[in-house]
């Protein structure tokens, strides 16, 4: 059976580089401004790259991703009763913490308590997609009428091992810019993302949604440990899942915020995977990845991204690809350039993927 009852938005937020609050990362990404800067939060001499998206007042980890939570909460009109039978969702890396926070298998029970939800808690650590499978199973548990309320939170803070690692693996562009679809791009930059979000059974309460999921949807490709599958059909599959159970055809989609880190194989399997989902569609739909503004936020990639998909939907326009250089013909697709467009229908699709080939899309509508 697919489940096709509309999961209600009733509160974002969201914190990186390009500022804090939902307004911001919308103030943000209509500007078109790339926000990456030499790293000073830890020392990269010796690194190929010194360069990130790191938002200058940021403190520990935990308290930032409490604070998401509580005004992602007040956002929605939850006040303490509200928020007890709420269950948390957490997407986060699940290395050691470095800055004196909670350890992460304690982090989402600290965080629920410390923000008064009293449902059930579970973490994602399954690397860039773990916000987008969070954000997928609270529609699924919301829509089986498993429980009425879930708040999702995010959190990647750019710190030392992973920005090593990505150096190290030559993933890291080395222009200092990320150019999404673009000829010339030479790969990604790391950028801080905290989120959260507040997903309720529509209908349910007298609160006034910002948007909804529509729709959702996963597969693997099984193909390679880090390489994306060049024909893209496990992204595919989860953008063909994604629009089933929305009800809803290709025709539909006015915009598609897109996983593109700006690097060579994966931008190009993901244009595989729209022209395989969308068909003739993938011509007439545009598409930009505001990865090029505020980085790579890893884990809270999926989160930090939906809710400026939800603001754009919001605010009907769409966000321009920076970095654009020229078009590169393994990705041909309506790229945003220049400046931002006018949203030509209210639904938009989000897209994640990671390493050992998980992919996620969800189908967001305004509304």
């Amino acid at each position: 059976m697919v489940e096709r009852t509309p999961v209600a938005v009733t509160g974002v937020h969201a914190v990186s580089a390009l500022g804090r609050g939902a307004e911001a990362q919308l103030a943000g990404v209509l500007a078109g401004v790339p926000a990456f800067a030499p790293v000073r939060r830890f020392d990269v001499t010796g690194r190929r790259v010194g360069v990130g998206a790191t938002a200058g007042d940021v403190g520990p980890l935990a308290e930032e991703l409490a604070g998401a939570v509580d005004a992602a909460c007040r956002a929605a009109g939850l006040d303490r009763t509200g928020r007890r039978g709420s269950a948390l969702l957490l997407a986060t890396h699940g290395g050691p913490v470095t800055d004196g926070g909670p350890e992460v298998p304690a982090l989402a029970g600290w965080l629920a308590d410390r923000c008064g939800l009293g449902g059930r808690t579970r973490t994602y650590t399954s690397a860039c997609v773990s916000a987008s499978t969070a954000v997928a199973d609270a529609a699924a548990l919301i829509g089986r009428g498993d429980v009425t309320r879930v708040v999702v939170a995010a959190g990647y803070l750019v710190e030392p091992d992973q920005y090593a690692l990505f150096d190290a693996g030559r993933a890291l562009a080395t222009d200092g810019a990320v150019r999404p679809f673009s000829a010339g791009r030479t790969g990604l930059l790391l950028g801080d993302g905290v989120a959260a979000v507040v997903l309720e059974a529509a209908g349910r309460r007298r609160a006034e949604p910002v948007a909804t999921v529509r729709g959702w949807g996963r597969a693997g490709d099984a193909y390679h440990p880090c390489q994306p599958d060049p024909t893209g059909r496990g992204l595919a599959r989860a953008v063909e899942a994604a629009l089933r159970r929305a009800g809803l055809g290709p025709a539909d989609v006015g915009y598609v915020n897109a996983n593109a880190t700006g690097t060579a194989f994966s931008d190009a399997s993901e244009a595989a995977a729209l022209r395989g989902a969308l068909g003739g569609y993938a011509d007439r739909v545009p598409v930009s990845s505001t990865k090029a503004l505020h980085g790579h936020a890893l884990e809270a990639s999926g989160l930090l991204e939906l809710v400026v998909t939800v603001q754009v939907l919001r605010h009907g326009k769409l966000p321009v690809n920076a970095g654009w250089l020229g078009p590169d013909p393994a990705c041909p697709l309506d790229v945003i350039v220049d400046a931002p467009r006018p949203a030509g229908t209210p639904y938009a699709l989000s897209l994640n993927a990671a390493f050992g080939g998980a992919n996620t899309a969800l189908l967001v509508g305004a509304a």
